[in-house]
């Protein structure tokens, strides 16, 4: 048996937290339900975090407490390492700000809110098969 996906969930709402948490320990596709989810609270948590590990797949909000998440995935997409996918999720749905996340270097936009069905979607899309 292979090692679980492991997916860095950076998101300052404990609510929003849970809730990704909840949905995808329910999702119906193995490697999204069994994956291993590591969460970060801040910008600074976050790169904490890929520092100590590799990860398939970044749930990156754009509005954090430290500051906006598309410097994260900027950072990412300047080194020449393979790089996790990231997807946007926000609130901010305007069409300039999804085209803002993808030319930053994110792999794909979730707007908020969003249905369970749709997050287990994104996820599973992104996933290494």
């Amino acid at each position: 048996m292979s090692a679980p996906h492991r997916i860095l969930l950076v998101e300052d709402e404990e609510l929003n937290r849970m809730l990704v948490k909840a949905v995808l320990a329910r999702a119906g596709i193995p490697a999204v339900r069994d994956a291993e989810l590591v969460d970060a609270e801040t910008l600074a948590a976050a790169r904490d975090r890929l520092a100590g590990g590799d990860f398939d797949l970044i749930l990156l909000d754009l509005n954090l407490p430290d500051g906006n998440g598309l410097t994260l995935a900027r950072e990412l997409a300047a080194h020449d390492q393979p790089k996790p996918h990231v997807v946007a999720v926000t609130a901010s749905v305007l069409p300039q700000d999804q085209k803002a996340a993808l030319e930053a270097g994110c792999d794909d936009f979730l707007d908020k809110p969003y249905a369970a069905a749709d997050l287990v979607a994104t996820v599973a899309r992104h996933l290494p098969t």
